[in-house]
């Protein structure tokens, strides 16, 4: 017993040894460390951002959402007209011009926002005069911001024609639209819409005309500026923050086609009713062998089988589960004998198997099955019968459908489960320069202080140690002990004198285990009885050593935390003081 007590002393005054003296190393690395932190934050500089100026770029129409823009734009609050519902939907989400809460670009400069999530928004605004890019180039760019993401919901705009009913009537989703462009997500479609509506020269009626592998949209909460530009030589592109994302001819890219085709299939033609459209069909000469047996079965049992020697025909595949116990419930005169459940036979796991033994069954070579004549090639067969193709009463050839009709006002008509989608810098007009000027001033701008400012606030990954030499003992004692005991014992096993060089406080801490346990055995065996004041007074100096190795490593936690205190004071002490 006192041999024990001695023993669990010393383990004890090792641990505390080696601990005290790594907490010491970690307190003071962490004292410096907080001043390095303290200085650091104390000359970190904020993200610097610009002063929103009002951009002097002249276009048909140019938003930036200045004072007096609820002047210039209408909510609307008529009904949302759905074709396939009886279900009346209002305009009731609401809209605001702020400055963006999340990553801020420039201090001033605000934009027009989605504020309810989940609901249905309507707003426009009219032209001063109308636009018509009638051998000109359209250009369309604006800037949207998804502050909170965007998983299902639109924030597309709409360039509506120009007419009577713009004038009469409140902006919904029935207002005649010439261009439908941005972004859309909802569930696995990501796209960046691109729709114009195009009439038919011949019939008066407009038609959608949707663009062909569309690019996806950037769903990020940083600003995303869209561009589309529309040639008159009817061709397109589509740039997201600058880069080009898909270009192509209006004529060949968008379906349905702009022009149809000029030959039909005949509506009124029908097939004739021998006409032989089979290309194989069964042979009418061919019969059926006279061996062919139809009767025979597809296995029969294999005769030439023989039992396998290990085979134990008397021993049953199932017994009764040895470990089963009648639960104590059981009334045996109202629930009857209770029967143990039955588990596989363990006898029959090591040989062929257990039970009567039967021949097994095997393919029957003589199997044929059902008998059918084969197929040979039609004699009669004149081909797939098509429709004869007639001119298309319906064709026409427009050369030019990038000459849109005329654009009376701009209006933004969604649906979004995100609020605080935030859209801005409108820019609608026939300059490609002054459109990319306007990026430059605005977009080029605010992008690279968002970027500084959201890599500045993410937070950073927490430092895993690369080896056991990066532990500290005060992170986590247990790992630190193993870790280093581990290293020790794998550079030992190839040159101990180099483990008590690489890792001498595993090295000290086995030193003095062995010298006390070592002189606690000598003491027992040379006084035996009488050895017992000697083993007493060995385990006293080994409490008193672990006593004084915790006072050490609670010193070293008072020292580490004071110079801590120092350098705040001292820090504090200069960044209030009078200026000079």
């Amino acid at each position: 017993m006192h041999f024990n007590g001695v023993f669990a002393s010393v383990l004890y005054t090792s641990a505390v040894f080696l601990g005290s003296v790594h907490a010491t190393d970690d307190i003071d690395d962490g004292a410096e460390a907080s001043s390095t932190s303290l200085s650091e934050s104390s000359t970190a500089v904020p993200v610097e951002k610009p002063t929103f100026t009002p951009s002097d770029v002249k276009a048909p129409f140019f938003e930036q959402f200045t004072d007096g823009w609820d002047t210039r734009w209408q909510p609307s609050h008529a009904k949302k007209e759905d074709s396939k519902t009886d279900e009346d939907w209002a305009y009731v989400g609401t809209w605001a011009a702020e400055e963006p809460h999340v990553l801020k670009g420039i201090e001033g400069d605000k934009g027009l926002v989605v504020k309810n999530p989940a609901a249905h928004h309507a707003i426009s605004a009219k032209f001063d005069k109308k636009v018509d890019n009638k051998g000109k180039t359209l250009v369309v760019q604006y800037e949207v911001k998804l502050q909170n993401g965007l998983e299902c919901g639109g924030a597309y705009m709409k360039l509506l024609q120009d007419n009577k009913k713009l004038h009469a009537n409140e902006f919904s989703n029935a207002s005649p639209y010439v261009i439908m462009f941005g972004p859309d997500k909802c569930g696995a479609t990501n796209k960046v819409h691109f729709i114009f509506k195009h009439k038919n020269p011949k019939t008066g009626e407009y038609e959608e005309k949707h663009l062909k592998s569309p690019p996806m949209a950037r769903l990020v909460k940083t600003t995303s500026v869209y561009t589309l530009i529309v040639s008159p030589d009817q061709t397109y592109e589509i740039r997201i923050d600058g880069e080009k994302m898909k270009n192509g001819s209006l004529l060949e890219d968008f379906t349905p086609p702009v022009n149809p085709d000029k030959e039909i299939d005949d509506p009124k033609d029908t097939k004739p009713e021998d006409w032989v459209d089979e290309a194989r069909i069964p042979d009418p000469d061919a019969t059926k062998p006279d061996d062919w047996d139809e009767d025979a079965s597809y296995e029969i049992v294999d005769e030439e089988a023989t039992k396998p020697d290990d085979w134990l025909e008397d021993e049953p595949t199932q017994v009764p589960d040895p470990e089963a116990e009648k639960p104590e419930d059981w009334d045996d005169e109202e629930d009857g004998d209770w029967i143990p459940p039955m588990v596989p036979n363990p006898k029959c796991e090591d040989v062929s198997g257990c039970g009567k033994w039967e021949s097994p069954m095997k393919k029957n070579p003589e199997y044929k099955g059902k008998w059918s004549a084969p197929y040979i090639d039609n004699p009669a067969y004149k081909g797939v019968w098509k429709p004869k193709r007639i001119e298309n009463p319906g064709y026409f050839e427009d050369k030019t459908p990038a000459n849109f009709e005329p654009m009376g006002a701009i209006g933004f008509e969604i649906w979004t489960m995100q609020n605080d989608i935030l859209f801005d810098n409108i820019y609608i007009g026939h300059s490609i320069e002054d459109a990319e000027r306007l990026k430059k001033e605005t977009y080029d701008v605010k992008i690279s202080v968002e970027n500084a400012e959201d890599e500045a606030t993410k937070p950073k990954p927490p430092e895993t140690p690369k080896s056991p030499m990066d532990l500290k003992f005060m992170d986590d004692p247990i790992l630190y002990v193993r870790e280093k005991v581990t290293l020790f014992w794998t550079i030992a096993q190839k040159d101990p004198l180099e483990a008590a060089r690489f890792v001498p406080e595993v090295a000290g801490g086995i030193g003095v285990l062995a010298v006390t346990i070592l002189a606690v055995i000598i003491g027992g065996l040379v006084g035996g009885s009488k050895a017992t004041p000697q083993i007493k007074k060995a385990a006293e100096e080994a409490k008193k050593a672990a006593s004084d190795a915790k006072d050490q490593a609670v010193d070293a936690a008072s020292s580490g935390a004071e110079k801590v205190q120092s350098e705040v004071n001292k820090r504090t002490t200069r960044s209030s003081g009078p200026a000079e």
